[in-house]
């Protein structure tokens, strides 16, 4: 591969400047853009219309961090991205560009691993039940606070006497026997509150949703283990993670909360390593407004929180999304590294978008920034990042640089290739179903059982969890060495903490691991 000169070590080149914020018919080009990787972890933005060049962008940064053997992390909405794994071809369009800008075009392939949570189109990704935790799938499940609270209590009770909740049906389990057992409701009432069968029933219904949108193959085992996505290639590049997320844009809220579960499982996982010469891992949040839309303060914050200390971990995130306004302003103040692509002005919304996203940009007073941001064409943003002092450059408007993978989705026969190739297949691509709550509460029913068949009180309690069960497992002698054995596997394969010690959960109420 033929190096341009423009390139330098710990940046990113993103693209070249142009002067006076003119075209390049109007102006020669002036200067080069680079994201400085010692501040790559101070987040960033890429907004724009669409079909303004946003995936090229991102492409583009994909593709400059993988070889300064950084790690990504993208979800690809279109399957555009997925060409980051073939080799590019030149194309006059990316030729005569890069002559523009005074560099060699140079085709190029990465490494890259893919994901998806129907297994379809990428490796199996999954965390389980008790994993993701009551906000995140109070959130998922769209229920209201009374339910939502209701879904703590279920949460607390199962932490505390040792029950697994790694799937869907453990948990539905569990709903039916806080559901029909009265005396259970009496014990927690007197310290959490009442638990009334129409939240209940509220959110086995929404359980049913969940389940139809395929959320049974994200619920299970074996769970994602967040350093799979940290690896590097052969030659030191940093292996680009893509998630297939065409179908899975067809359930908004299931994609939205995963992201959401994944920066948590980053901020929990990895441990403080304070300010790097370059992140770890640099995460792009694709279509990020589903991720703020109708999101409940307790949600924003945890967000915010996130945001503002993910960085000490070593890890870098980037929203993308069409309209400045859709981040909240206390997210957004922290976004330093921008690059905004066109913007239309036809509605007062729009209008009201342009000056937003015009004055969250240190201005140029060689142009109108606002004005500009209207007449950008296809490939050019205007571009602000951290400079090497700390400080945000002012905004210039400027040409990006065109990606070297190939622009365009891979067909099926390159994605099993990929995929046969990428040493992973053997973890994740097989289901694990063990032990756990639907067979510990099933055991508690053995005598209902043995007197009234199985049409009796277990066919009314946990007809649909029988019907959806897949295998029948050995119990242990007693329901105590159940309960010892059930928290030692989770402590081996799911929670990784240490035997005896309560359950923590963290900032987005996930487990906290150890």
């Amino acid at each position: 591969m033929t190096l341009n000169t423009a390139e330098r070590d710990g940046m990113v080149l993103v693209g070249k400047s142009v002067k006076d914020g003119k075209s390049f018919k109007e102006s020669k080009s002036d200067k080069y853009e680079y994201l400085t990787l010692k501040y790559a972890n101070r987040h960033g933005l890429v907004t724009g219309a669409t079909g303004t060049g946003k995936t090229v962008t991102l492409q583009t940064l994909a593709e400059g961090l993988s070889s300064q053997g950084i790690s990504v992390f993208a979800a690809d909405i279109k399957g555009d991205l997925s060409g980051l794994s073939m080799m590019g071809d030149s194309k006059d369009i990316f030729v005569k560009r890069s002559a523009q800008l005074g560099l060699t075009y140079s085709p190029n392939q990465f490494p890259v691993v893919f994901w998806d949570l129907f297994g379809q189109q990428g490796h199996p990704v999954r965390t389980t039940i008790s994993e993701m935790g009551p906000l995140l799938l109070a959130r998922l499940l769209q229920l209201n606070d009374t339910q939502e609270g209701v879904l703590n209590i279920l949460f607390n009770y199962a932490d505390k006497n040792g029950l697994l909740l790694l799937d869907i049906k453990d948990l539905r389990s569990l709903l039916a026997e806080f559901g029909s057992n009265k005396d259970l409701q009496q014990e927690v009432q007197s310290t959490y509150g009442n638990i009334s069968s129409a939240s209940i029933g509220a959110i086995q219904r929404q359980l049913l949703v969940l389940e139809n949108q395929g959320a049974n193959q994200f619920f299970g085992e074996p769970a994602l283990d967040i350093q799979d996505f940290l690896r590097k290639s052969p030659d030191g590049r940093g292996v680009i993670n893509i998630l297939s997320a065409d179908k899975l844009m067809q359930s908004p809220m299931l994609y939205a909360t995963f992201l959401l579960w994944l920066l948590s499982e980053l901020f929990q996982v990895l441990p403080e390593v304070g300010d790097l010469p370059q992140p770890k891992l640099v995460f792009f949040f694709d279509e990020a407004h589903l991720l703020f839309n109708d999101a409940p303060k307790p949600l924003l914050n945890a967000v915010e929180q996130v945001v503002r200390l993910i960085r000490s971990k070593g890890v870098g995130i980037y929203f993308v999304t069409q309209n400045p306004l859709d981040v909240p302003d206390t997210v957004l103040g922290q976004l330093s590294n921008r690059v905004q692509h066109a913007l239309r002005a036809f509605t007062p919304r729009d209008q009201k978008a342009v000056q937003a996203a015009a004055s969250t940009f240190r201005q140029n007073p060689e142009f109108n920034t606002a004005d500009t941001i209207t007449q950008l064409g296809v490939g050019e943003a205007l571009i602000s990042m951290l400079l090497p002092d700390g400080t945000p450059e002012m905004v210039s408007r400027s040409y990006i640089k065109p990606p070297s993978a190939r622009v365009g989705p891979v067909n099926p026969q390159e994605r099993a290739a990929i995929m046969a190739n990428s040493g992973l297949g053997g973890k994740y691509n097989t289901l694990v179903d063990r032990e756990s709550a639907y067979e510990t509460l099933l055991k508690r029913h053995e005598p209902q059982q043995a007197e009234g068949g199985i049409g009796g009180m277990l066919g009314g309690l946990f007809g649909s969890a029988v019907a959806s069960s897949k295998s029948k497992r050995a119990a242990p002698a007693s329901m105590a060495e159940k309960m010892v054995t059930s928290a030692a596997r989770s402590v081996a394969s799911s929670v990784g903490r240490q035997i005896g010690s309560a359950i923590i959960r963290g900032v987005f109420g996930a487990i906290f691991k150890r």
